[in-house]
């Protein structure tokens, strides 16, 4: 596996890099994943697209955040170099639907929110066998451990270590003084719009990807793993 090419999505200037430290290299695109065992991917949506593709290959996340403690540009060739000894954290990849059909695939988070400014609306959340919580907000944020660090993190969720199938909720902006934030399992949440008052728009790892109606519902599912390389060049999801 040492002397096996490594795939590289997101940047060809550190695909080039690689090469001239003597690395042996297949360059792909996030349309178009390389079907290497390691794959070295520059920024989220690199990640997102190998994360998503069907090899399941062993990533090695570059500049894409602390919630897949990435490593960053210049140290690429040493943290290639170290794949051989890499441990590997294991994140949960999700499948978002709405009214029961499919509209993406989340790897950092799922949020529910508001088209029109200053426009709130009311979310009920779920598991597949409790009530979490209802409240009036402009929206709300379902995000996994890769997530936790993002988005949740700003709007008051905790970061979380990479657990199977666990993530945070949080409420934005909610209508209360002293909003809940919950950890929860992932697989089989959903969000559901109480209020036909606004628009809400359903964003997957960024992207818009449906609306959701009053009285419709958003939910995840498990759909895969994402196997993330730690090497000594990795940075500390917590800090």
């Amino acid at each position: 596996m040492s002397n096996s090419a490594v795939g590289v999505v997101g940047d060809p200037a550190v695909a080039d890099r690689l090469r001239e430290s003597g690395a042996a290299v297949v360059e792909g695109t996030v349309d178009s994943v390389p079907t290497t065992e390691r794959v070295v991917a520059i920024g989220q949506a690199a990640v997102r697209a190998v994360a998503t593709a069907d090899t399941a290959p062993l990533v090695l996340p570059v500049a894409a955040g602390r919630g897949v403690r990435s490593v960053s540009r210049e140290s690429v060739p040493a943290a290639v170099a170290g794949l051989e000894g890499a441990s590997t954290e294991r994140h949960p990849v999700f499948d978002v639907a709405v009214a029961g059909e499919t509209v993406g695939t989340t790897v950092f988070d799922v949020t529910a929110v508001t088209a029109e400014a200053a426009r709130i609306s009311e979310y009920a959340v779920e598991t597949t066998t409790d009530s979490i919580g209802q409240f009036r907000a402009d929206g709300v944020t379902l995000a996994t451990p890769a997530g936790s660090p993002g988005y949740a993190r700003r709007v008051g969720g905790p970061v979380l270590a990479p657990v199977a199938s666990v993530g945070v909720v949080a409420p934005i902006a909610p209508f209360q003084t002293n909003p809940d934030h919950w950890v929860v399992s992932l697989a089989g949440l959903s969000v559901a719009v109480e209020r036909d008052e606004a628009t809400v728009t359903l964003y997957a790892d960024g992207e818009a990807v449906a609306t959701v109606a009053c009285g419709e519902t958003a939910a995840l599912g498990r759909q895969g793993t994402l196997r993330v390389a730690v090497v000594e060049e990795s940075g500390s999801r917590f800090r």
